[in-house]
This record gives structure tokens, C-alpha cells and sequence, in this order.
């Protein structure tokens, strides 16, 4: 089975991305996993240090491994928006794939020297594990929000883009181009969209030659999505639809089964309703439009 790394290249090299999704527990898990076993494609589970917290950093190692192993399809573990360092060697010594180390709340400088220390300290506990960084201000939440985050609005240049790459040695870029975590209201109800700068992704892709990501996809068109993926986005990050369509599965089987008290009967509609989410974004960022 191929590497992450070699994963990523083929990714590139093929004009797709790769689909990220972040779980909270085993039914969103098993919904991931199986969408991109049907579609035949690779797959990143992303866990954030909640995430991480609520499952358990060697847990979520366990089992994501235990599923690759049996399954013999590229599932990959990153432990997403790592903000110390203690918190990104845990998850290297665990076993992650990837790890991602966001200093971007601080000014560029120590921004680009804190995520230096941590890719050099990454590499010397495991050198295969993919580390990638952070530039801009995207928000934090992956949730249904009233309002942009205060501090939004401000793209990450392609000059920036290549100091950053440069001075950390990462293997992948995280920039803000008109991304954001979470989702307004009015995206949630499918009256507004986000809208991305596809111009700027691609200057930043041939200004750096980096893998690149993108954060914060939830409420995308498809259009932007395809076009990121052709300007050079390598991986893609879906969380908040993934939550709403686990809430309404829930709710489907509750309103379903009122009197049902057994997890493993009520989750299936919320493992259904996250692959379906999952399988139409696999199926866009796998297309090459």
C-alpha cells in the first residue's frame, strides 16, 4: 500500500484531491471509511485536539490502523490543527500520517519558527510522517456560526506562501483563500456560499510546488471546489456538513424510534446519512473536472 506521501504526489500528479473528513466517534468513522472503499479512493480522518481528547490519541491510532490493516484500503489518520508542540510529538509518537501544526494565530515570525521546531522535532521521532502548517486567519469552529469570524478577509499572498514554505521545510501549505471553518447560518439553510479565490491558488501552488490544503470547505459550490482542486488544492477538508448530516441522521431515527434507547440501533442513521455527505464530496474531488 502506498505511503500518504506517495498518495498525495498521485493526487497531484492526477489534478484530484484528497477527501479530509474529522470524526467524533466510530460511526462517522465507519461511514468515511466505507465511502471511499466503495468509490475506491483514498481517504484522510482528520481529529482535532478535541477530537483527539474526546476518542483518545492512541485510540483513534488503534483503530484507524486496525482498519487499514483489514481492510487493505489507504485510510490515513491526521491529527488535525495541532497548536503545541507536546500535543504534535503525542500524536507522532501514537502513529500518526499526518500531523498539522497551527501556529497561525501568531505573527508570521514566530509563526514560521514555532512550526520549524515542531518539523524538525516530528521528523526525528518518525521522518515519514507528512507535517503541514498554516498561514492566514480562517477561523476556528467548525460550526454553525451567526457571523464571519472577527480578523477574516485577509488572503494569504503567494510571497508569504513561499517564505513560509521555505523557512519551515513543511510538506504541505495550509493558506487563506477566501476558506473558512464553519459555516453561516445562511450556508446552512443553502442561501449563501462561500466563494474561493481560485486566481490566488494558483499563483501560491507555482509559487511554492507545495501540496497544499484547504480548510474549512464546508458550504463551497462545487464549482470552487473544482476549480481549487485544478489551480492545486491536494487535500480537502469537510467537517461541519459531515456534523449536520450525523445531527440529522440522529434526529431521522429518534423521530423514527421514540421509544429506542440502544445506540447501536439509532447510529446507523447517522453512519447513512455522513456516508451520503461524504460519498458526493469523494466523488467531486476524485472527478478532474
Amino acid at each position: 500500500m502506498n505511503s500518504l506521501r506517495e498518495v498525495l504526489a498521485e493526487a497531484d500528479r492526477r489534478g484530484v484531491a484528497v477527501g479530509h473528513f474529522n470524526v467524533s466517534d466510530s460511526a462517522a468513522l465507519k461511514a468515511i471509511v466505507a465511502s471511499g472503499a466503495a468509490l475506491g479512493v483514498p481517504v484522510l480522518i482528520g481529529v482535532s485536539e478535541g477530537e483527539r481528547d474526546f476518542i483518545g490519541v492512541r485510540e483513534i491510532a488503534a483503530l484507524v490502523r486496525a482498519i487499514r490493516d483489514e481492510s487493505r484500503h489507504p485510510v490515513f489518520l491526521n491529527a488535525d490543527h495541532t497548536h503545541s508542540l507536546a500535543r504534535a510529538e503525542e500524536a507522532a509518537h501514537a502513529g500518526f500520517d499526518q500531523i498539522i501544526f497551527d501556529a497561525s494565530a501568531q505573527p508570521f515570525d514566530v509563526n514560521a519558527a514555532q512550526t520549524k521546531r515542531a518539523v524538525e522535532a516530528i521528523r526525528s521521532i518518525n521522518p515519514s510522517i507528512v507535517i503541514e502548517g498554516e498561514i492566514g486567519y480562517i477561523g476556528t469552529s467548525s460550526e454553525i456560526l451567526s457571523e464571519a469570524p472577527e480578523g477574516m478577509g485577509t488572503l494569504t499572498t503567494p510571497a508569504e506562501a513561499k517564505a513560509f514554505v521555505d523557512a519551515t521545510g513543511v510538506d504541505v501549505l495550509a493558506p487563506a483563500v477566501g476558506n473558512m471553518h464553519g459555516l453561516l447560518a445562511s450556508m446552512a439553510r443553502g442561501e449563501t456560499q462561500k466563494h474561493l479565490d481560485i486566481g490566488r491558488i494558483r499563483a501560491i501552488k507555482e509559487a511554492t510546488g507545495s501540496f497544499m490544503t484547504l480548510h474549512g470547505g464546508s458550504g463551497t459550490s462545487d464549482a470552487d471546489f473544482a476549480g481549487a482542486i485544478k489551480a492545486g488544492m491536494t487535500i480537502v477538508h469537510v467537517n461541519t456538513e459531515l456534523r449536520i448530516a450525523w445531527r440529522r441522521g440522529i434526529e431521522r431515527a429518534l423521530a423514527q424510534q421514540p421509544n429506542e434507547v440502544a445506540p447501536y440501533k439509532l447510529l446507523p442513521a447517522a453512519v447513512d446519512a455522513v456516508r451520503e455527505a461524504v460519498s458526493a464530496r469523494l466523488r467531486l474531488f476524485n472527478s478532474q473536472a
